[in-house]
């Protein structure tokens, strides 16, 4: 049981560097050697965890999203109402991004400018299909309880989903004349207004 979680933290430790250096040198400009270097480990060794780059890029993008998830399924079961879900969803990503912003980069600057590499299982939203339950969750919930608009699914996800990346993007990109959490409730009012019945 020990050696399991050790194998676990070791195997978190190598997604959380290979995650930072594709997000900041670029994937292809990432090499395997460059990780095991980064975590002061042997080449050999990574692959025991790994058997290719392409098997962890897709890896780390599944992690990713399960954590991302993770936080967003507590607030999915949480007892108050729709726009305190909906401001709590925009809250835990912005947090997220200040928290962890390779995260975030990662997506932003891996996944999807190399569409290529998630080829073979990792295709659309495969890799991310657990964050886009949630969200999938606190619409339909909306829709059924009468609070949000009956729409389409996508729509929707790209009016929650577009707005947050972008406010992201623009603070990774230091273009905000304010610190990301200082335009919470902006967002939460402009998504509010959008999804409301």
């Amino acid at each position: 049981m020990k050696r399991q979680n050790l194998k676990e933290r070791r195997r978190l430790e190598i997604i959380r560097t290979a995650c930072r250096l594709f997000a900041q040198r670029g994937y292809y400009n990432t090499t395997i050697p460059d990780i095991a270097n980064a975590l002061g480990m042997s080449v050999g060794n990574l692959y025991n965890y790994f058997e290719s780059k392409e098997e962890l890029a897709k890896e780390i993008m599944i992690t990713v999203s399960e954590w991302v998830a993770e936080r967003l399924r507590k607030i999915n079961e949480m007892d108050v109402d729709f726009k305190e879900k909906l401001r709590l969803f925009v809250k835990s990503f912005f947090e997220i991004a200040l928290e962890e912003p390779e995260l975030i980069n990662y997506f932003l600057r891996v996944f999807l400018v190399n569409r290529e590499v998630f080829e073979g299982g990792c295709e659309g939203f495969a890799c991310v299909g657990s964050v886009i339950t949630e969200v999938m969750v606190l619409m339909s919930d909306g829709i059924e309880k009468g609070v949000f608009r009956n729409q389409s699914f996508f729509p929707a996800f790209t009016l929650i989903m577009g707005p947050l990346g972008g406010m992201v993007f623009l603070h990774t990109e230091g273009l905000l004349d304010r610190p990301l959490m200082d335009y919470l409730e902006e967002v939460v009012e402009n998504l509010w207004r959008a999804l409301k019945a």
